[in-house]
């Protein structure tokens, strides 16, 4: 197996004006407890299970949502040990005629907060949909208000996350691995037992508690890129309840590291073609009118960055490599973010200074651009999840990892390097109790709606058919665009299309095409 190289939080990207703060409000006002525990443990639940399915609810308001919290075990693997609290928020079937129940959803990361994706999917989700279903959002394990991880302050975080290393020798990779056991060691001397504990397994079967405790039979689930994984993950686990489930924007997480960086970049390398072709035909795109040409201007800005950071007007603060790269992918998540991209490209060649850019990395690593402060976890959970999920096991060695940026930078001649400059896991000290190494989703169960774009840079469209084989019981959807993920911002026959499978259960036609 080898060490999982750098990669990208494949979160759901929406237009970036668009993003809203956390959906909770102030001043919760209880209400009294409600029992909802019409829903029983799945048959593959672990045994001694059966206190966290026959729990209560206490809802209360929090803004127009409702919230609860919802214990589960800290380790699965010891039910009867320490619990943790899991927080959800949902917002309730607009016509209580039609409803069918609940359906939780996931907007990705790993790291993601469901709590503040709510609000969001609201905005956009099919009115069949709402009319049908209360959308319930939650935190999984480790993530924001569910016993959120943290790995030190803002100094701390910036060091691990933003500082350009380089991984040139031996002593670079060993370097690399005390690094990350000493960020994994100042992790769990603030977070404790946790940080073990917080691998996709573990919040799958969460996942089973939270539909039991809502009084649902099936677990109906809509989950974006790595929300994919942790869909597909309670799928293998628990077939007997899978319900109405969409996974948009599919990880194939049964590929070793190595693929899975190779076809990240390649997605990435598309999008940028992409991206570019757009710019081209703007009267305001500051690149060479050769395709070429302004490929190779955006990678040496990124290189050059990295060898000199560029100022960005503040006293003291540049705009390092990483931040760069950063501030690129962060537009090629969605078309619409396109323009923000050449705002950043007009500013550095006209002026000189990267301060779009700055705020762009800012928007990707959840850090407010004017303080420096980190505004979430999402960064430690997307760490702590793929190290426990993906943990190095073998010895990394420099002809290791001079093989694998060969293949980088083949697949991604402007990003291959930066993917290839990751760390890994090497020297993460927890594993997953639990990995899922194979699918075989059984034919009896209910089928699953899996959907891919065919120019998703975080999540390559072959991921998707990938997923789809893997299950075997499922069929894909495709949207013929650019962008991570579909649902919501593509386009009607997409919405109707899913919303038709959520609600009625009816499978669009094999192999449509959006």
């Amino acid at each position: 197996m080898t060490p999982r190289r750098r990669a990208l939080g494949a979160a759901i990207a929406v237009p970036l004006l668009l993003l809203t703060a956390c959906t909770g409000g102030t001043g919760a006002t209880p209400s009294a407890s409600v029992d909802t525990g019409n829903g029983a443990p799945s048959t593959s639940a672990p045994a001694d299970s059966s206190r966290f399915y026959e729990q209560q609810l206490s809802w209360s308001t929090c803004g127009d949502l409702e919230c609860a919290m919802v214990e589960v075990p800290l380790d699965w693997t010891d039910p009867a040990g320490d619990t943790i609290k899991l927080a959800i928020n949902r917002s309730q079937a607009t016509d209580a005629s039609k409803r069918i129940g609940s359906v939780l959803i996931n907007p990705g990361g790993p790291g993601g907060s469901g709590l503040d994706f709510t609000d969001y999917f609201l905005s956009y989700a099919g009115a069949d949909l709402t009319a049908a279903y209360d959308v319930v959002g939650f935190d999984p394990r480790g993530v924001g208000k569910s016993n959120g991880i943290s790995c030190g302050d803002a100094e701390t975080l910036n060091a691990f996350y933003v500082t350009d290393y380089s991984y040139d020798t031996e002593e670079d990779l060993a370097a690399a691995a005390k690094r990350n056991a000493d960020f994994a060691a100042g992790c769990e001397q603030i977070s404790g037992d946790i940080m073990a504990n917080i691998d996709t397994v573990s919040a799958a079967r969460d996942m089973d508690v939270i539909r039991a405790v809502l009084g649902d039979d099936s677990l109906n689930y809509m989950g974006f890129s790595y929300g994919t994984q942790l869909g597909a993950t309670y799928a293998a686990l628990y077939p007997d309840t899978v319900g109405h489930v969409v996974l948009d924007g599919a990880v194939d997480f049964l590929l070793d590291d190595t693929d899975q960086a190779k076809g990240q970049a390649a997605g990435f390398e598309q999008a940028l073609t992409s991206f570019i072709d757009y710019c081209e035909a703007q009267q305001s795109c500051p690149l060479s009118s050769d395709v070429e040409t302004a490929r190779q201007q955006i990678g040496d800005l990124a290189r050059q960055a990295r060898e000199t950071p560029l100022p960005t007007g503040q006293d003291g603060v540049t705009v390092n490599g990483n931040l760069m790269v950063y501030g690129i992918v962060v537009t090629l998540y969605s078309e619409d973010s396109w323009d923000y991209l050449i705002q950043a490209l007009q500013e550095v060649y006209s002026q000189g200074t990267a301060s779009v850019f700055y705020q762009l990395a800012g928007f990707y690593l959840d850090r407010d651009a004017t303080t420096g402060e980190y505004t979430s976890n999402a960064n430690e959970a997307f760490t702590a999840i793929n190290c426990l999920d993906s943990p190095e096991l073998d010895t990394w060695t420099m002809d290791d990892q001079t093989q694998l940026t060969a293949v980088l930078e083949e697949a991604s001649p402007t990003f291959g390097w930066w993917f290839a400059a990751g760390g890994g896991c090497s020297g993460w000290p927890w594993a997953a109790h639990q990995t899922i190494d194979s699918l075989d989703y059984p034919t009896g169960a209910n089928p699953i709606l899996v959907v891919g774009t065919t120019r998703d840079p975080a999540t390559p469209y072959q991921w998707a058919q990938n997923l789809t084989d893997e299950l075997g019981n499922a069929q894909l959807l495709t949207y013929d665009g650019d962008g991570h993920t579909a649902y919501g911002r593509s386009n009607s026959c997409i919405l109707d299309a899913v919303d038709s499978f959520m609600v009625d259960g009816t499978m669009p036609d094999s192999g449509l095409v959006c």
